[in-house]
C-alpha cells in the first residue's frame, strides 16, 4: 500500500511535465491549420452527417433525436480509439529522449491519454451545438457526465499503459489492436440501438463490453433526463480501476527493460 502511495506521490511530482507535454501535443495536431481548433467541433459533426446519411434510414428511425445518440457512442469512442492508439507509441516514439536522461517514463503514457481527454472535451462543443439544434431539453442530470468521462478516462488509462509496454516488446501489437478495434467499434452501439439486437447477442456486449455501459450512461443523462442505474456506475467504475491497476501493474513490471528494445 505504501509503494502505492508512493507511486502516485512520484508521478505528481511530474505533473508540471505532462502538462507541458501536453499541451505540445493539443498545438501541434492543429498547427498551421487554418481553421486550427475549429476543427475539433467541426470534424466530428461532418463525420456524424456522414453516418447520419449511411445508418440513418437503417437505425435512425426508431431512435429519438438520433444525431445526438449518435454523436455521444462517437464521442467516447473516438476518445478510446484516439488515445489507445497514440499511448501505443508513447514508450518508442520518445526513445532518444529516455537514452539520454531519465525521465519516468509513465509520463509519456499520461500525457498522451490527456491530451486525447482534451480533445474529446473540445469535441463536446460539437455536442453541445448538435443537442440545441435537436432540442434536446437540458437537466441538471447533465453534471453526472463528468463522473462518467472519469470512469473513460481511467478506463483508457489502463489499458493504455498496458498496449504501451506492450508495443515496446512486441512491435505487431499495433495491427493486432488496429484490427481488434475495427471490430470492437462494431460490437458497441454507437450508430444502431442495442436494443435492436438478439437476445444472446445483446447480453454478450452488455457484460463484456465496457465502452457499452460508458455510452450507455452519457445517453441517459442527456437524453432520458435522468441518473443510470447505480449497477451501470458500479460496473463501469469497477472495469475501469481494475483495468487500470492491470495496466499500471504490466507496465511497472516490465519498464526496467524498455531501454533494450527501444
Amino acid at each position: 500500500m505504501n509503494s502505492l502511495v508512493n507511486r502516485i506521490i512520484n508521478c505528481y511530482r511530474y505533473k508540471d511535465l505532462i502538462i507541458q507535454l501536453v499541451q505540445k501535443d493539443v498545438k501541434l495536431k492543429y498547427r498551421r491549420s487554418f481553421l486550427g481548433y475549429i476543427w475539433s467541433i467541426l470534424n466530428p459533426l461532418l463525420i456524424m452527417l456522414v453516418m447520419i446519411i449511411v445508418f440513418g434510414n437503417m437505425f435512425g428511425f426508431a431512435t429519438p433525436n438520433y444525431p445526438v445518440y449518435l454523436l455521444i457512442g462517437q464521442t467516447c469512442f473516438n476518445f478510446l480509439s484516439e488515445s489507445t492508439n497514440q499511448s501505443m507509441f508513447s514508450i518508442i516514439g520518445n526513445s532518444a529522449l529516455l537514452k539520454k536522461t531519465y525521465v519516468p517514463k509513465y509520463v509519456f503514457t499520461i500525457s498522451k491519454i490527456s491530451s486525447s481527454m482534451v480533445n474529446m472535451i473540445f469535441a463536446m462543443g460539437a455536442l453541445v451545438i448538435v443537442s440545441i439544434i435537436c432540442k434536446v431539453p437540458l437537466s441538471w442530470y447533465v453534471l453526472f457526465v463528468p463522473v462518467v468521462v472519469l470512469q473513460l478516462y481511467i478506463f483508457c488509462m489502463g489499458l493504455g499503459l498496458f498496449l504501451a509496454q506492450a508495443t515496446v516488446y512486441f512491435r505487431d501489437v499495433q495491427h493486432i489492436y488496429s484490427a481488434f478495434l475495427t471490430a470492437w467499434m462494431y460490437l458497441t452501439p454507437i450508430f444502431y440501438s442495442a436494443s435492436t439486437l438478439p437476445e444472446p447477442l445483446f447480453k454478450i456486449i452488455k457484460y463484456l463490453n465496457p465502452m457499452y455501459g460508458y455510452i450507455t450512461q452519457f445517453r441517459i443523462v442527456v437524453l432520458e433526463a435522468r441518473m443510470p442505474d447505480a449497477q451501470l456506475v458500479i460496473q463501469g467504475t469497477g472495469v475501469a480501476l481494475i483495468m487500470l491497476l492491470f495496466g499500471a501493474w504490466c507496465f511497472y513490471k516490465t519498464q526496467d527493460n524498455f531501454i533494450l528494445y527501444i
